[in-house]
């Protein structure tokens, strides 16, 4: 019984965030500056970005939404 209550969901809900918004941030840096640097840039590098925008934009939506609304209710 012990166990229960001990998370620290705040914390998840920030480091959640944090990590998307890192994700979208290299997606969309790596989508501007990588054509500059390189004639031009394979298929899979511009999904790569592609992808981590979208992955990250998801991430850091739903992170504090379920780390810091639904879990603490269901504890």
């Amino acid at each position: 019984m012990a166990q229960y209550g001990t998370t620290d969901y705040a914390r998840l809900a920030k480091a959640g965030f944090l990590v998307g918004a890192a994700l979208f941030l290299t997606g969309a840096l790596g989508g501007i500056i990588a054509p500059g640097l390189q004639t031009q840039v394979p298929g899979w590098e511009k999904s790569l970005f592609l992808y981590s925008e979208v992955i990250g934009t998801v991430v850091g939506f739903f992170s504090p939404l379920v780390f810091g609304v639904v879990m603490p209710l269901l504890d």
